[in-house]
Order: C-alpha cells, then sequence, then structure tokens
C-alpha cells in the first residue's frame, strides 16, 4: 500500500510518517502529476468559464501532488539518507516538466485570462486569488512566443536540477569535515564544560575514549569564541569556511551556471538581470530601494566595525602580545574583551536555559500575547523518535492546528534553523483545513547527566523560528495560496524576527530562565548586563548581514560571471572589509539561501525585516510589552492576514504610519538610543 495514493491519514489529519518509505515517492508523484494534469485538460475543454469552475479549479488542480511534495521536502531537509536524497534527481525534472507544461499552456492561460479581465467585481479575497494566478502564470512565461516558451523550459528544467547539486554538495562537504578530532589536552582549554563533555561523549560511542570528537555544525561558534588554541581556531575556520571552494564538493561552476540561467530566464521575461524579476514582487519593489537602503545601512555599520576591530586588535595585542588579529581570532578576543568590558560573559546564562524550559518559556508568551495554548500529543507520527508534536489551541479553547518540534542535529539533517508547512491553513475540498507546521532547530543536546542547555544565541533561534510557526498557525484566510508562507518575502521575516525583542525584557526572562540545579531565578545582574552587552560588536554583525546582501545582488544583478569566484568577491567586499579574510575562503560557494533556498535577490529581506520590526516593537514597547488592544492588532493586521493584502498596507494598519529606519539604527547601537 502506497500511504499517499491511498490518501491515509491519522489523527487531526496528520502525516503517516511511520508508514512513508522512500519507495513511496516517485509512484505517488507520477499518480498525482497524471491526476493533475487530467484536472487541468477539464478547466481547458470548458465552454463557460467562472470563478468556481477555472480559478478555484485551477488553485486545487495539483493540491494532492502539493501535499507528497511537501512532506517530501520537509524529509529532504530534516530526516534524509540516501535514498531520499538521491530522489531530487528524479523529482524535480518530472515537477518542474509539470508546471512548465501547465504554465505554459496557450489554452489554459486563456481562459485564466478571461477570469482575471473581470475580476474587479469579485469579492477580495476573489480577487487577490485570481490576480496572483493570472501573475503566476505571465511571471512563468505564459506571454512568451513559443520559441521562447522552449528556451524558457530548458533553463527551468536545468534550475531545477543544479539548486539540488548545489545544496547537497553544501551537506556532503559539512558532513565530511564535521567529526572534529583533538587528542591534546592543551588544545581544548579554554572550552566550557558543555562542549567538552559532549565532546567525549560522542568519543566515546565513536571507539575513542581518550580522545575529543567536536561537532562543527554545532560546536563551530563555541571553539572559535573559547579555544584558547589558535591553531585549532585557524583550522577550523579554515576548513569550514573552504569547505565548498575545490576539491569533491566545489560548488564554483555551479553557483555561477545557477546565476547565468536566472539571469537569462529574466531576460526571456522582460527584465534586465533576476534581481529585478524578483523585486518586482517585493515590498522593496525594485533594485534602486533595496541599494539605497543596504547603503543607508553601510557606512555606519562600516564606521562602527572598524572601531570595534582596533578595539578588540588594541586588547588582543595587550593581552597576548598578537602582532596582527586574524579572522579566525575576532570572536576568541571579542569574547574576552567583552568580558572584561562589562564584567560579563553571556555562558553564565546557560545553565538557566534548560531546553525544555526555553520551549515552556516561548509558549508563554504566545499564551500571554495570543492566549494560546500548547497540548502535548502522543498520538501522532514522526519522523524521528526525538520530534515532540504538540495541539494547539486558541483562548476558547478551539483548535488552531499541530506544531511539530524537531530540536537538535543529527548526520540526515541540514545545518541551520527553519520553518515549514507540511499543511498549510486554507480550503480543501470545500473545507478549512488547520496548519500542521514544524519547527526545527540544531540545538545543544543534553550530555550524560546534563540536559540540553542552550546559548542566549540559541534561545534567540527558538524565538526566532517560533514567530515564523506563530504565522503559519495564526493565518486565517480562505485560501491557502493567500496563506502565511505567500506573503512577500521580504515581509515574512518580521513575524519571527519581531518576536526575538521579548527576550531583552526581564519579565519575560523570568518566565522561564531558571538553573537547571537549584531553579534559582536568572540574577537581575545578569540581565542588566545581557542588556548592556547585546550592542556590543553589533557594527561588525551588521556588516557581515550587509556584506551577504551586496553578495547575493551581485550574483542577481551583473553579466554572467566565469571568473574565480574568491577574486568576484574581493572586487566586491574589499572597500567594506575590515577583518582579514582566510585564505581560500568564499561565502558564495555555501550561501544556500540564495543558490539552494528562497532568497536569490532577496537576502536583504533579514535587514529589512529588522528595520520592521524594530520599528514594530517600539509600539509594543510604548502600549506595553504584553497589551492585548496591541497584540490582537499585529494578530489581526500582520499574522492572520497572509497575502490577501499588499505588507505595506498591512503594515500601515498596525503602525498608522510608513516604517521609520531609527529604530533600528538605535536598536543596533548604530546611533545613540533614546533616553526615555
Amino acid at each position: 500500500m502506497n500511504p499517499f495514493i491511498e490518501k491515509v491519514r491519522y489523527n487531526y489529519n496528520s502525516v503517516p510518517f511511520a508508514d512513508i518509505n522512500a519507495e513511496h515517492f516517485l509512484p505517488a508523484i507520477k499518480h498525482f502529476i497524471k491526476l493533475a494534469e487530467e484536472n487541468i485538460e477539464t478547466i481547458v475543454g470548458l465552454d463557460e468559464v467562472n470563478f468556481q469552475n477555472t480559478i478555484l479549479a485551477f488553485d486545487s488542480a495539483s493540491e494532492d501532488l502539493n501535499y507528497v511534495m511537501n512532506v517530501y521536502h520537509h524529509l529532504f531537509g530534516s530526516e534524509a539518507d540516501e535514498k531520499i536524497r538521491s530522489l531530487i534527481n528524479e523529482i524535480n525534472p518530472l515537477t518542474t516538466s509539470l508546471y512548465n507544461d501547465i504554465f505554459l499552456n496557450e489554452k489554459l492561460f486563456n481562459q485564466i485570462s478571461k477570469i482575471y479581465n473581470v475580476s474587479e467585481s469579485f469579492e477580495s479575497d476573489e480577487r487577490k486569488l485570481t490576480e496572483e494566478i493570472y501573475q503566476s502564470f505571465v511571471r512563468s512565461g505564459a506571454n512568451l512566443k513559443n520559441e521562447d516558451k522552449d528556451k524558457y523550459r530548458q533553463i527551468t528544467e536545468k534550475l531545477s536540477m543544479l539548486s539540488p547539486k548545489f545544496s547537497n554538495n553544501v551537506l556532503n562537504a559539512t558532513n565530511s569535515i564535521n567529526d572534529y578530532w583533538i587528542d591534546n589536552d592543551s588544545d581544548i582549554k579554554g572550552l566550557p564544560e558543555n562542549i567538552v563533555k559532549s565532546a567525549k561523549l560522542k568519543a566515546e560511542e565513536k571507539g575513542n575514549p581518550n580522545k575529543w570528537c567536536f561537532s562543527l555544525d554545532t560546536d563551530f561558534f563555541g571553539i572559535m569564541r573559547f579555544c584558547e588554541s589558535r591553531n585549532i581556531r585557524k583550522d577550523i575556520m579554515t576548513k569550514f569556511q573552504t569547505r565548498c571552494n575545490g576539491g569533491e564538493f566545489d560548488n564554483s561552476d555551479v553557483l555561477k551556471e545557477i546565476a547565468a540561467l536566472r539571469k537569462d530566464k529574466a531576460n526571456i521575461l522582460g527584465f534586465d538581470s533576476h534581481a529585478d524579476f524578483i523585486l518586482d514582487k517585493r515590498m522593496a519593489q525594485n533594485k534602486k530601494t533595496v541599494y539605497t537602503f543596504i547603503n543607508d545601512l553601510l557606512a555606519p555599520s562600516f564606521d562602527k566595525a572598524k572601531e570595534e576591530f582596533l578595539e578588540v586588535s588594541e586588547f588582543a595585542v595587550n593581552t597576548d602580545g598578537l602582532e596582527k588579529i586574524e579572522s579566525y581570532d575576532l570572536m576568541f578576543y571579542g569574547e574576552k574583551y567583552k568580558n572584561e568590558k562589562y564584567d560579563f560573559s553571556d555562558e553564565v546564562l546557560r545553565p538557566y536555559f534548560k531546553a525544555e524550559n526555553v520551549i515552556a518559556g516561548v509558549f508563554n508568551v504566545a499564551n500571554k500575547l495570543y492566549g494560546l495554548n500548547f497540548e502535548k500529543l502522543d498520538d501522532i507520527q514522526v519522523w524521528h523518535e526525538e520530534v515532540v508534536v504538540y495541539k494547539v489551541l486558541d483562548e476558547s479553547n478551539n483548535y488552531l492546528g499541530l506544531l511539530y518540534q524537531d530540536l537538535h542535529p543529527r548526520s540526515t539533517k541540514r545545518g541551520g534553523a527553519w520553518m515549514n508547512q507540511l499543511q498549510a491553513q486554507g480550503m480543501k475540498s470545500g473545507e478549512i483545513e488547520e496548519p500542521h507546521v514544524t519547527f526545527n532547530c540544531n540545538l545543544t543536546r543534553a550530555t550524560g547527566e546534563t540536559p540540553a542547555l542552550l546559548s542566549v544565541s540559541e534561545v534567540r533561534t527558538v524565538f526566532h523560528e517560533f514567530g515564523h510557526c506563530l504565522h503559519g498557525l495564526l493565518t486565517n484566510v480562505k485560501y491557502k495560496s493567500l496563506g502565511a508562507m505567500s506573503v512577500y518575502w521580504d515581509f515574512v521575516e518580521l513575524p519571527s524576527q519581531i518576536l526575538e525583542n521579548w527576550l531583552s525584557e526581564p519579565d519575560v526572562l523570568n518566565l522561564f530562565g531558571a538553573h537547571y540545579e537549584t531553579g534559582e531565578k536568572i540574577p537581575e545582574e545578569y540581565i542588566e548586563k545581557l542588556n548592556k552587552s547585546k550592542k556590543f560588536m553589533a557594527g561588525t554583525h551588521s556588516l557581515r548581514q550587509l556584506h551577504l546582501c551586496k553578495i547575493d545582488m551581485a550574483w542577481h544583478d551583473v553579466e554572467s560571471q566565469t571568473g574565480d569566484v574568491e577574486a568576484f568577491e574581493k572586487d566586491l567586499l574589499d572597500e567594506y572589509t575590515v577583518i582579514p579574510k582566510v585564505e581560500g575562503s568564499v561565502v558564495s560557494n555555501a550561501f544556500s539561501h540564495i543558490f539552494s533556498g528562497g532568497y536569490s535577490a532577496g537576502y536583504y529581506s533579514y535587514k529589512w525585516a529588522e528595520l520592521l520590526e524594530a520599528d514594530a516593537y517600539s509600539k509594543f514597547k510604548h502600549d506595553g510589552i504584553f497589551n492585548t488592544d496591541t497584540a490582537n492588532s499585529f494578530r489581526e493586521n500582520i499574522l492572520s492576514k497572509g497575502n490577501t493584502d499588499h505588507p505595506m498596507n498591512l503594515y500601515k494598519k498596525f503602525m498608522g504610519r510608513e516604517p521609520i529606519i531609527k529604530p533600528l539604527l538605535e536598536k543596533t547601537g548604530l546611533i545613540p538610543e533614546k533616553v526615555v
């Protein structure tokens, strides 16, 4: 039995993960491709068209296929063995060919156009859905001449193979260096106890009890911040930053081909560049706005970063007599300098951030803001034994959806943190379905008798990803295609990034911050010092993000690049580079966000969302961080609306005006903060 074809569902219409294996995907995908084709043929053959039999029918034509693909892509990132990962080479050409057949179908486009031409008289949701579907056809080549349609098809089919190739190279390269062995006591000096214990436990599991085995996917930043061995720090940073530059998993040619094909695709569709194509459907609207935004932040970020670099360099010289500080020194001496400057290391907070308590804390924040409750379920199938599932209820105890929680790293799981939708909120088969969202991280594991204790950065990651989950759970739209994940890409990070602000509030930290052994609350002085030190190296962090924005825009707003990637980045960033680079290091070759994710010509969205969230949070600060009216307004105007209206309209409904940049500059320390 194929659980996809048989449409097996369990409690709450959940995915039967335990019943699904790799062999089920291809037959199910081929089956539902055929069904989608039949549904499309029905629409094409209509004599009389209307919203119901054309637009709504099209919106649901491939819903079964979409379900299978949602499950597949989720497993590809969260629990992918070689069988799952290799399927992408067969699946992507099939689905790409189908979508090309659909969007390049002249008769179908004519049917859609007939409805679009009379859509001004529709109700708002129906009009918006019609507009979005019509635009998706136009942006997928429906207006092209036959010869250009063929070119478009060839380009998209090539891209469908290259992006997963890029992603697999990054994953394989990372896995190839992930186990980092140390056998000398002196080389682990300075490392926090939790990292050392974890490395020792891993080494014992691998049969080498006299050594330490570090996992670079989770230990990288801890090692760079605390390891006193300069040689170890250099070796690890070099391995990490050069991992896809040369060798078996080199991505240089792959990314250049992706960038060139994206440009060709944009040109065929009538745009000068891929950036122009992408930004046509973004809140920023055009390249000028993006470049202006980046440049407005670049100068103050560079000045601040230069000041910070000189301070840390001087400290390193005075402390250890270094003649010159290198990139692999900055985090280490930055940490030492911060500890001296503020008499504080955020590592002292780790014992207060037991993972289970942090999750309970973010649930508590959601309850105080939106009245949500989270009930653990034990009867839902999951993709891994560590996954926990919660039923989400509103303030009136009404069922809202499911939340799947997957917190820790595995070799079969990609790095980073993200939210997925297994099932979007909205109509299916005439009934509204509740959302099923996944909450994925790679957080510090428990070690022996010590529970999973999180760093401040990891706690921030939890709040960030949970913000995405809230967006998915609280969306309240009629049509799935207008849901949370279909909002403009430079708006999608607002719900996630704004939630991080609550971590600056003592009242919030006291909701869940408690010492895992004694139960003691976080001392007030620690919270004060944490907030005083939060702007430390803010210029450096901001400059790093802006560099990534510049790299992204450069690849997608230039003529095709055929030369050396490292040289390309050097020429691009030299003027605004403060920290010396490790020889051979490149960003582009492992920049999954833009070459295998959804952020091409859109990485600026993170900084853009910072502007939005800093400004929006100023309203919460003014009204009260748990003010019911303000929270309800944010829920009603931002979280619930999905893509039913332009994001600027939604933002103005919440704030009463367009966003301003000053709160961001103050929050990040690029200008002095206003004293209230």
